[in-house]
C-alpha cells in the first residue's frame, strides 16, 4: 500500500517509493529504495521535503496509534542500535562490492576492458565465419563488467569511449553492456534482470557480423543500399541469437528492437512507445550514447555532456523515464565531459559522486579567460570551499584545446 508521510514519520526499514520534486534537487540518485542506513534517514528528515511516498508492502509501515508512544519517540541512538542488531542477525549475503573512486578503479577497468574485448572479438569473429555463438564465453564477461560497474560505473564506461576503428564493434558491445547494467541498477531492477540487461547489451550488435566489413568500416557516408544492409543487422542478430539454447527473451528482444523509436520512426518494424519493451528502450539509449560519444571512421565523437543534452532534446526518440534514469546513472556532467567553471577554468570531469549529480571531480588545466594553460589541478566540487561551480559544457574544438583524450586518460595519474 502506498502512503504519503511527513519526513519526521520515516523509520528505518521503510521502503521509499518516491521523493517528490525534481530529481536533481535531492541527494538520492535512486528513484526508490529501502531505508536501511541511519545517515539516509537523517538526510531525509532534515531535507526541505514536505511529503514522501512509501510502500508498506515492501517495508515498514508508519507507527500505528495503538503502538507505544515511546516507540514513536525513540531517539536516534535506538534507530542506530536497531540497525546494528539487524545487520548482526541478517543472513550472510553474497560478497559486498564497495564503491571506489574512478582513479582507483581505472587500472582494474582497463584489464576488464582488454579481456572483454578479446572475448567478444573471438565470439563475434567465430559468428562471422558461420560458427554458432557460445553463450558460455559471454557469461564471465558480463560478470566481470558487472563487478567493475558496481565498484565505479564511470571508469569502465568512459575508458570504453577510447576506441579505434578496428575495435569499435567489440568495445561498443562492452560499453553498452556496462551502461545497461548501470541503468538497470538505477531503475531498481533485480540482480537477475540486471544480468539479463547486461547480456543483452553485450550481444545487441552481434548482427553486425553479417554486414560486409567494407560497409561496416567505411570512412564516408553510406549509400542508401549500404545503409539498408546495415539496418538488417537487427533482424540478422535476432536470427543468430535464436540458434543459441538458453539465450533468454531479453537478449532476443534487445537485439531486434534497439533501433526502434518512441515516435515510430525507428526500425525494423516502426514500433511506437507502448509496443517497445523497457529493455529495448534501455538498449536504444545506451546504444546511441556510446555511438555518438565515440570516434567513428566518418566522424569524431561528441563531448559526453553535449551528447546527453542533445539526447534530452531529441523529442520522439527515447522514452523520457528511461532517459532520465540514464542521465542519473552517468551524470549530468558524465565522466570525460569537458566543462567550463564559473571562474573561467576549463577541465575534464574525472569522477562522479553517487547522489550528487552537480558536483563531480574536475581536472582543471586551461583558462577560457586568458586562453592559456593552467597548472593542472583536481577539484572535488563536493568538498571544495572555493565556491566555484560548473557553468556549462564546452566544445573543446572551439577553444582549440590539445588532445583531450590524452589529458583525460592520465587524469588519475596527475
Amino acid at each position: 500500500m502506498l502512503k504519503r508521510i511527513a519526513p519526521d514519520q520515516l523509520r528505518l526499514g521503510m521502503y521509499v517509493q518516491e521523493i517528490p520534486g525534481p530529481w536533481m534537487n535531492h541527494p538520492f540518485w535512486r528513484g526508490s529504495f529501502k531505508l536501511e542506513k541511519y545517515e539516509d534517514l537523517k538526510t531525509l528528515r532534515s531535507a526541505k521535503i514536505e511529503q514522501i511516498l512509501i510502500d508498506t508492502t515492501k517495508g515498514r509501515d508508519i507507527v500505528m496509534e495503538d503502538e507505544p508512544k515511546a516507540a514513536a519517540a525513540a531517539p536516534a541512538t535506538a534507530e542506530i542500535a536497531a540497525e546494528t542488531a539487524s545487520e548482526a542477525t541478517r543472513p550472510k549475503q553474497a560478497k559486498i562490492v564497495v564503491h571506489v573512486g574512478a582513479e582507483q578503479e581505472r587500472v582494474q577497468a582497463a584489464r576488464v576492458l582488454t579481456g572483454s574485448r578479446r572475448a567478444i572479438m573471438t565470439m563475434f569473429n567465430e559468428t562471422r565465419m558461420g560458427k554458432a555463438l557460445d553463450i558460455r564465453q559471454a557469461m564471465p564477461v558480463v560478470q566481470e563488467i558487472t563487478a567493475s560497474v558496481a565498484r565505479n560505473s564511470g571508469a569502465l564506461i568512459s575508458l570504453a569511449r577510447l576506441k579505434t576503428a578496428d575495435d569499435y564493434t567489440y568495445l561498443h558491445s562492452v560499453a553498452v553492456c556496462a551502461m545497461m547494467i548501470s541503468l538497470a541498477n538505477q531503475l531498481g531492477m533485480t540482480p537477475q534482470q540486471t544480468k539479463q540487461a547486461g547480456m543483452a547489451g553485450l550481444l545487441h550488435d552481434v548482427g553486425k557480423m553479417a554486414v560486409p566489413l567494407d560497409i561496416l568500416n567505411k570512412p564516408a557516408k553510406l549509400t542508401e543500399e549500404e545503409f539498408a544492409s546495415v539496418r538488417m543487422h537487427t533482424v540478422q542478430g535476432h536470427g543468430i541469437l535464436q540458434q543459441i539454447e538458453g539465450i533468454g527473451e531479453v537478449a532476443l528482444d534487445v537485439s531486434l528492437h534497439h533501433h526502434e523509436k518512441i515516435d515510430g520512426s525507428g526500425y525494423p518494424f516502426n514500433l511506437k512507445a507502448d509496443s517497445i519493451s523497457i529493455m529495448a528502450k534501455m538498449g536504444a539509449v545506451c546504444d546511441v550514447y556510446d555511438a555518438i560519444t565515440s570516434n567513428r571512421p566518418y566522424k569524431p565523437g561528441w563531448e559526453p555532456g553535449h551528447s546527453v543534452k542533445r539526447m534530452a532534446n531529441n523529442q520522439g526518440h527515447f522514452d523520457e523515464t528511461i532517459l532520465e534514469a540514464f542521465i542519473k546513472s552517468v551524470g549530468i556532467f558524465p565522466t570525460g565531459s569537458c566543462v567550463v567553471m564559473q571562474s573561467g577554468k576549463v577541465g575534464i570531469v574525472i569522477d562522479q559522486h553517487p547522489g550528487s549529480l552537480l558536483t563531480p571531480k574536475v581536472k582543471v588545466f586551461f583558462s577560457a579567460l586568458t586562453m592559456a594553460p593552467l597548472p593542472i589541478e583536481i577539484i572535488d566540487l563536493a568538498t571544495t570551499r572555493s565556491g566555484d561551480k560548473i557553468a556549462s559544457h564546452v566544445d573543446p574544438a572551439k577553444l582549440h584545446l590539445p588532445n583531450l583524450e590524452t589529458i583525460w586518460a592520465s587524469a588519475a595519474i596527475a
